[in-house]
């Protein structure tokens, strides 16, 4: 189905949420819950604040399936944005009053494997320098490389130009690859 030049797979599914099919909602929340979650995880850095995330994106996916208009953009497209505008409104909550169990550091006292032990410490050493990314860079490194979303459709999600959007990844890794450094060597 072809809207405005955009070929929207989720088109019928909202259309028909729209008109009442919990059947459709379903299928969308299938289709899209675990991109939410991940994309929320990433951003926020707390997996019982991202399921929150996630479910209130759906929500307002329920609310406004009976007035959704395709257009220029995905559906997905704009569930990023709801998104990501949830995650920004949760770090901005987080920087006005202090979090008392930051620095706590909770983990499986069971021995692990060298290589997996490594590998987890490597994988949880990169996602704490992407969480102290600016929100931008963080939205820009998690649509694209984790949440797979090409270029446009990022840049769509974040509504900046794709220029913009390729500026804010290369700042990102040029952060990235500065913090993790000694990880190389």
């Amino acid at each position: 189905m072809s809207n405005g030049g955009v070929n929207d797979p989720d088109a019928e599914h909202v259309r028909r949420a729209g008109a009442g099919d919990a059947g459709a909602a379903s299928a969308l929340v299938r289709k899209h819950l675990p991109r939410m979650v991940a994309l929320a995880h990433r951003m926020l850095n707390d997996a019982h604040e991202a399921e929150d995330v996630a479910q209130e994106v759906f929500l307002r996916v329920w609310r406004q399936a009976p007035r959704w208009r395709p257009g220029a953009a995905k559906f997905e497209t704009w569930m990023h944005r709801v998104a990501l505008n949830l995650c920004y409104d949760r770090l901005r909550r987080r920087r006005e009053r202090p979090d008392p169990d930051a620095g706590l550091d909770l983990h499986d006292p069971s021995p692990a494997p060298p290589e997996e032990l490594l590998a987890r410490e490597r994988a949880a050493r990169v996602q704490a320098e992407i969480a102290r990314l600016p929100e931008r860079q963080r939205a820009a490194i998690t649509l694209c490389c984790f949440q797979e979303l090409t270029n446009i459709e990022a840049a769509a999600a974040l509504e900046v130009s794709v220029d913009a959007l390729e500026s804010l990844l290369a700042r990102a890794r040029r952060a990235l690859r500065a913090a993790l450094e000694d990880e190389r060597t």
